[in-house]
């Protein structure tokens, strides 16, 4: 006998089948668009999720609408060491950015240490929360190649350079977060160059030149690249081709400063860090063993 279906039973499974074909689709639609703005975001960052990040970790986050990125080291255990000027570290509970001025003097309710610096450093120990201030993580990439490195857009987000262990990283950030990093400078020793350094230990020899920083070398660099590509207007007149050159030169002039390709860098040991850069005096007794007059070898 044959088995008879109601018009509303009929109704509701053509609607449901409807329904599901239209979620179906749906989720496919958004799960395709999430796909293509990874990809588009793969040229200028990496972004992951927070059960991703390990210790040992150089990780960054935006701040003012993706106007710059404040980097640290994720050491583990929901905390972060990072590197921010003297002048906004106002109280060890001050969450603010390397350069934004807004201070917060209430203390952090998840971790009571959070903020924690000795007294003339800008190297902080603070919470995974409010390193990020709401903002996304992203994780800098070592060891990357040439045309990798060329072809993201944005500087400050990966280099040539290998990583060291996370053991050696977590070292030197907890070394320098007791004994400080220096003085703060936007374009020759900044949050990137401090992350930088915990990752690779390597030292720029030449102390007047642009630092490890992909964000300062993004700066000038664009400028130059302008620059340098002014005459070729009246060589070329298509506003397509001029665009083209500049873009090489800005590229090539991010990969010229990159420390994975530099000739002028060499590898310190964190205990020596104070006598190269000049924090204290240089006639202090140093191991002759030591690495920090070792130039390296490529």
């Amino acid at each position: 006998m044959p088995m008879r279906i109601s018009f509303y039973g009929l109704y509701s499974i053509v609607v449901a089948l409807q329904n599901r074909s239209g979620v179906t689709v749906k989720r496919e639609i958004e799960a395709q668009r999430e796909r293509e703005r990874e990809r588009e975001m793969g040229l200028l960052t990496h972004r992951v999720e927070r059960s991703e990040i390990k210790p040992g970790d150089h990780i960054y986050t935006y701040r003012a609408i993706f106007t710059y990125s404040h980097h640290g080291i994720f050491v583990g255990g929901s905390k972060v060491v990072h590197f921010r000027p003297e002048r906004n570290l106002k109280s060890i509970a001050e969450t603010s950015s390397n350069l934004d001025d807004d201070d917060t003097s209430s203390p952090c309710p998840t971790f009571p240490d959070c903020g924690f610096r000795q007294p003339n450093s800008g190297v902080v120990l603070t919470c995974l929360d409010c390193f990020l201030r709401n903002g996304s993580i992203y994780c800098f990439e070592y060891g990357v190649s040439p045309s990798v490195f060329m072809a993201k857009v944005r500087g400050g987000t990966c280099t040539t350079a290998s990583s060291d262990p996370p053991e050696a990283v977590i070292h030197r950030a907890m070394y320098l977060l007791q004994n400080g990093f220096g003085n703060y400078d936007v374009f020759q020793n900044n949050c990137e160059d401090f992350a930088m350094y915990c990752k690779t230990g390597l030292l720029i020899v030449d102390k007047q030149g642009v630092g490890r920083s992909g964000q300062a070398s993004s700066v000038i660099g664009a400028p130059l690249a302008a620059m340098l590509s002014s005459p070729l207007k009246l060589l070329m007149p298509s506003p397509i081709g001029v665009a083209t050159v500049t873009a090489g030169m800005y590229c090539m002039s991010r990969y010229a400063t990159d420390i994975g390709v530099r000739s002028d860098v060499i590898k310190v040991a964190v205990e020596d860090l104070a006598v190269n850069l000049g924090w204290t005096s240089s006639n202090e007794e140093v191991p002759e063993n030591e690495t920090s007059n070792t130039q390296i070898t490529r």
